[in-house]
């Protein structure tokens, strides 16, 4: 971990702070409980112990692995419906295999991002391709839900594949941490993903005993999840390790320093930041459902059902079981 890496020192460099800027506090540090998703993959409920107010315009966020499966273990999600919001699978390593009801679809693989845009309605389904199920491997990654607001909720929908090659590679201004931005801007500096709703998300990998002095947008707020590896945040160095949500107070940048010693699995502090304008509306959500009120989840629920989501494609790609062959017949995801 991770898959896309490059030479710090070779690198455009982030903005030292000046002077009159104004480092973000630390309000909170939250820890994420483990759990299950889809048909049985692990993962960590970032999200989990935050105030929702804190992180509007996101909903929910999941870091999945990181696990090195044995042969036949694999899993990922059946077919399944969303309305209201945006959904990003950011495969840090490993493949998932992906498509939907709109046309969407192909291969997330080792620091490429799937951005779907849900808005009205659809059906995905993301499992791990078949010869990853029969071979086993690694898996990592995130997903992240981003709200969308009430005017943009019934938008048609869309589908953006961003590889790991496309996204903008920065340093830190001692080349000491590398930064991918994914999407957003970050000291002028844009990533490859383009969002309904304003805002910024960068995977960071801070070198030992590093210093990473991150610009933000100062009407964004400003969440860091640990991926892997210890280290400190903040002026007052409030202790983190993986799997823990640090969210920020206003400001204009944050910091973010790696422990000397790190893990031997784990060389580097990874952390993943991300923040937005946030929409401050109402927020009703149900599964798979995130609109504005009670009545609109009851709609889309009764929407799914009579298949005005989407249906689920002649042909489609279905969830691998090893020992399965075609006179079998699919297996049943819906």
């Amino acid at each position: 971990m991770p898959a896309i890496t490059a030479d710090p020192l070779t690198l455009p460099r982030l903005a030292r702070p000046s002077l009159g800027q104004t480092e973000r506090p630390v309000k909170s540090v939250t820890t994420a409980p483990t759990g299950f998703e889809g048909e049985g993959f692990p993962v960590r409920r970032a999200f989990a112990g935050a105030r929702p107010a804190d992180l509007d315009p996101f909903v929910h966020m999941d870091q999945m692995g990181e696990v090195e499966y044995s042969p036949g273990e694999p899993k990922g999600t059946p077919w399944h419906p969303h309305r209201g919001f945006e959904t990003v699978t950011y495969m840090i390593d490993g493949t998932f295999a992906h498509q939907d009801s709109h046309g969407g679809g192909g291969l997330i693989t080792d620091g490429a991002t799937q951005w779907m845009t849900a808005g009205r309605g659809i059906l995905h389904i993301e499992t791990p391709p078949a010869e990853l199920v029969e071979s086993g491997g690694l898996f990592h990654g995130i997903q992240l839900w981003v709200n969308l607001p009430r005017k943009d909720k019934m938008t048609a929908p869309r589908y953006q594949n961003l590889e790991g090659s496309g996204v903008t590679l920065v340093a830190s201004d001692d080349g000491g941490a590398l930064v991918r931005i994914i999407a957003g801007e970050v000291d002028g500096h844009t990533g490859p993903g383009s969002t309904h709703t304003p805002i910024a998300l960068a995977h960071a990998t801070v070198a030992p005993g590093a210093r990473l002095d991150l610009p933000w947008n100062r009407s964004f707020n400003a969440l860091v999840y640990v991926l892997a590896g210890t280290g400190v945040v903040g002026s007052k160095a409030q202790p983190v390790h993986t799997g823990q949500l640090v969210v920020f107070g206003a400001g204009e940048h944050l910091v973010i320093s790696a422990d000397p010693n790190q893990d031997s699995r784990t060389p580097s502090l990874e952390v993943l930041v991300l923040g937005g304008q946030p929409i401050r509306e109402p927020v009703a959500q149900y599964g798979p459902f995130v609109m504005n009120t009670r009545a609109e989840l009851i709609q889309a629920m009764e929407d799914f059902q009579a298949g005005r989501l989407g249906v689920i494609p002649d042909g489609a790609l279905m969830p691998h079981v090893v020992g399965r062959t075609a006179a079998d017949g699919p297996p049943i995801s819906v």
